[in-house]
């Protein structure tokens, strides 16, 4: 099952319509101007078409469509990795309003047009009476003939984009020797200049920071010295300070408890202010005036600042310049190799070569049972004699998608010659072939939901009843929905859809009502033989849908 409702809010001259669709072969029918395309303008619309403002009902602000397919297997893929929740049911939606804003929603989140026209490619294949004449493009009739014959390009496309980026690489490495070498040079130049300053990372930091104390030393030790003096002097120190204070708090400590405390926090301090004290002398020791090391810090610290004043950097970023500039100069010295640069072209060519004739083989040997299966359905419908071809031709320079191009011959009836599918002159003509190859390749295409636009257009006699029994036979594997104006076509159908005008406040609605017993008599009937019923008309039509059924 594909398509299983449809909801439609004030779309063109419907006001309001929901309907269920079954499985199996459905046909739309009713008078002419009754609006029969309306639904397939619908569906189009949910699936990603133009959203013109002239489908919005007269008088109203918007119109809203949705759509409700089974969700299938397939898609659950490209739900996921498009952030839509998976569900049983697939609901596709979309407004319109007279500001010609559309807003478009899957499962009920928010989406987009291209979104819905990528899904509803998988959901939904549409034919008009014309539709076939795109298969005048080289790209759709050989996708076609590549789902008959089950290849893909996917594999072809990719080597296809690596042989010719290893070619433009080629090619610009040609043209641009000249202006590469000199880069090169310069870039050598100034990496040789960096190099002779061997910058480390985090280097610059260390420098500053040990510059910093040597340049300091004298006045960081005359500090050190002062302050374990102030601290520990044989005449009046802290440390002698802190002592007696201590000694005469703890004194009394058995008489007043806060004494007692706040000598012990005296007791703390002096280990403290011994620690400092030794901490300070032990600097001291280590500590000494080197000019030597500091001359040299002075001349290293000069290298950096000149070279970052010459190439417009902070120091700190030498490290990471000398480091982009070697990852360019590998790159190019890779486009400087045309040894290498060609190599890798050839190998690309080849493996793209080796997939194309692949694909070439396999489009040679299906192309001929493709034809003959077309030209069999042709017969059946009033054709006799008509011929399909299809038809490789070489192509002057590979291409993403082959070697050649694929071109569909028709010859209309037996003695003439096959032409190109866009010189077949009659309508109806076209409409058959189109049936034909839809026929023929019906089992290829992933939508479950066929849907044919009045391709009947032009035909009738032996050759409708023909095309009913098609659409029959097609709604066995697949749900199909045709807008048909043949009673033979309408005959066949599991389930008839009538759209009726009328009417209502002064304005004309539409709406779609299915028909069952001796209503469908009534509507083949007057298909058959206008809107005068007649005993006639209701018996041939009883008996057109008995035998068809």
């Amino acid at each position: 099952m594909g398509l299983k409702r449809i909801v439609l809010r004030d779309f063109v001259i419907v006001s309001e319509l929901d309907l269920d669709l079954s499985n199996g072969f459905t046909v739309l029918t009713g008078e002419t101007g009754a609006g029969k395309s309306i639904l397939i303008d619908a569906l189009q619309l949910v699936t990603g078409g133009r959203a013109d403002v002239g489908l919005i009902r007269e008088g109203t602000s918007r119109a809203d469509v949705s759509a409700e397919f089974d969700a299938p297997i397939g898609l659950a893929a490209w739900l996921e990795g498009a952030g839509f929740e998976l569900n049983e049911l697939l609901l596709l939606r979309r407004t319109i309003d007279t500001n010609g804003k559309s807003r478009a929603w899957i499962n009920g989140s928010p989406a987009t047009a291209t979104q819905l026209r990528e899904i509803g490619e998988q959901l939904l294949d549409i034919h008009g009476q014309h539709a076939w004449q795109s298969l005048t493009n080289p790209d759709s009739v050989k996708g076609l003939l590549d789902a008959y014959a089950q290849v893909s390009c996917t594999v072809l496309e990719s080597l296809w984009q690596r042989w010719r980026q290893a070619l433009t690489d080629l090619e610009r490495a040609l043209t641009a020797q000249e202006s590469i070498q000199s880069e090169r040079e310069r870039l050598a130049w100034q990496i040789a200049e960096i190099e002779k300053l061997a910058p480390l990372s985090d280097e610059w930091d260390a420098l500053n920071s040990e510059h910093g104390r040597l340049s300091n030393a004298q006045a960081l030790m005359d500090t050190a010295q002062n302050a374990a003096q102030a601290l520990d002097d044989e005449d009046s120190s802290a440390l002698t300070a802190i002592h007696s204070a201590r000694q005469l708090l703890a004194q009394y400590g058995h008489v007043e408890p806060h004494f007692k405390d706040l000598a012990e926090i005296l007791t703390s301090s002096l280990a403290q202010v011994e620690d400092t004290i030794h901490s300070l002398r032990a600097y001291l020791r280590k500590t000494e005036l080197d000019p030597r090391r500091l001359g040299e810090l002075d001349s290293r610290l000069a290298m950096w600042i000149a070279l970052a004043r010459r190439y417009k950097r902070a120091p700190a970023e030498l490290p990471n310049l000398l480091t982009s500039w070697r990852l360019e100069q590998e790159r190019l010295n890779d486009a400087s190799d045309m040894k290498k640069l060609e190599a890798i072209c050839t190998v690309a060519l080849g493996a793209y070569m080796r997939e194309a004739k692949r694909l070439s083989e396999a489009r040679s040997s299906a192309a001929p049972k493709l034809a003959k299966a077309i030209t069999l359905a042709m017969q059946g419908l009033g054709m006799q004699g008509g011929q399909f071809d299809v038809t490789l031709q070489r192509l002057a320079q590979p291409s993403q998608s082959g070697l050649e191009d694929v071109v569909f011959l028709v010859a209309g009836h037996a003695g003439s010659s096959p032409r190109p599918v866009n010189k077949v002159a009659s309508g109806g003509e076209l409409s058959r072939i189109a049936l034909a190859i839809a026929v023929t390749t019906s089992q290829l295409g992933k939508a479950n939901t066929l849907i044919f636009d009045e391709v009947d257009a032009g035909i009738g006699g032996a050759v409708a009843d023909t095309v009913g029994r098609l659409m029959r036979q097609l709604g066995v594997d697949r749900q199909v929905l045709t807008v048909t104006h043949l009673p033979q076509v309408a005959a066949c159908a599991d389930q008839h859809l009538v759209v009726a005008k009328q009417l209502q406040h002064n304005a004309t609605v539409s709406s779609v009502s299915l028909v069952q017993g001796e209503r469908r008599v009534a509507e083949v009937a007057r298909m058959l033989g206008g809107a005068q019923l007649s005993n006639t008309t209701l018996a041939h039509a009883r008996e057109m849908l008995e035998t068809r059924q």
